[in-house]
């Protein structure tokens, strides 16, 4: 029954999710942590930051190391494919339907409405992660540094994850 939920949820988070993989945490959040008690927040935080660190999309990654915690194999294959199933039906129908109707004004009106709605989602699970992730003024330091490093002196963000685990070795041992 696990598995079945396990999908059901991710399926609601992919269909619903506008924006990425980083709008749909503050969704995956709600349902894993709080409506189901699978994980606590540092476990699903400490997801989350292995899930942006890894190859591929935030979202699957989030699906497939939340399943795995869950319900180990079986977890993560229902987790991503409940995750990546609704994009793929949705991208599929909207390519063949997309030409024809891109310039029509409900559509770019629709889209208009969209853009602020992702970015306040993101903007969500900004403040969602910032709760377990910066603990004090260390944790300030480095997330300014890694800010600086990637905004301003174009730092390739794995280099900031790098020395950012390099730093949280040497300020929280």
């Amino acid at each position: 029954m696990i598995l079945i939920r396990l999908f059901v949820e991710f399926f609601k988070v992919g269909l619903f999710t506008f924006g990425g993989g980083y709008a749909m945490i503050p969704l995956v959040q709600h349902e894993i942590v709080e409506k189901y008690h699978w994980l606590n927040m540092k476990q699903f935080t400490d997801i989350v930051a292995i899930a942006e660190m890894t190859p591929g999309p935030i979202a699957v990654n989030t699906a497939t190391f939340v399943g795995y915690k869950i319900a180990k194999f079986w977890g993560a294959v229902f987790g991503t494919l409940g995750v990546v199933l609704p994009s793929f039906l949705v991208i599929w129908i909207i390519a063949s339907v997309f030409l024809t109707f891109q310039n029509n004004p409900i559509v770019q009106a629709a889209f208009k409405g969209l853009r602020p709605a992702v970015l306040g989602m993101i903007i969500i699970a900004l403040l969602s992660v910032s709760k377990i992730a910066v603990t004090g003024y260390k944790s300030i330091i480095i997330v300014l540094a890694v800010v600086l490093g990637v905004v301003v002196l174009k730092i390739h963000p794995i280099i900031a994850f790098i020395v950012s685990g390099v730093a949280g070795i040497l300020f929280f041992r």
